[in-house]
């Protein structure tokens, strides 16, 4: 399902919504969730029919899993950890920081052969901007 930006449903601080929103509908992405590290979300942009809660909750959960890996195999800090299921839908977290919090953004693709990088940089560089005022 291709996002309409009519569909959205935004919650959370009205800036960093409409950042996620954008991304969302710039790289036709289904849903995006900012949370920190405990997955309490802070912001979301997504269309009908996903809850944003749980994808904040399966995130943090991911994110704890690649620390745990990331601690066990010596390897040096995790930035971005994908998920793909048969079909090629993917997961992709990328965790930043913003002053003295670790937040985690997280996207939802659709498609394998999508791009989500250039966008998802400058939405992370947009919050970060937000954050500090």
């Amino acid at each position: 399902m291709v996002p309409n930006k009519n569909t959205y449903t935004k919650t959370g601080s009205a800036e960093l919504t409409k950042i996620l929103a954008e991304m969302n509908e710039k790289g036709s992405f289904a849903i995006s969730v900012l949370t920190d590290l405990q997955g309490f979300p802070i912001a979301y942009a997504t269309t009908e029919g996903y809850d944003p809660e749980r994808q904040a909750a399966v995130v943090a959960m991911v994110q704890k899993t690649a620390i745990q890996v990331k601690n066990h195999l010596g390897m040096g800090q995790t930035d971005e950890v994908c998920l793909f299921d048969e079909e090629g839908c993917r997961l992709v977290s990328r965790t930043f920081r913003v002053k003295n919090y670790e937040l985690i953004l997280a996207l939802q693709i659709p498609d394998k052969h999508q791009s989500y990088r250039s966008l998802m940089n400058h939405s992370i560089k947009s919050i970060q901007r937000v954050w500090k005022l």
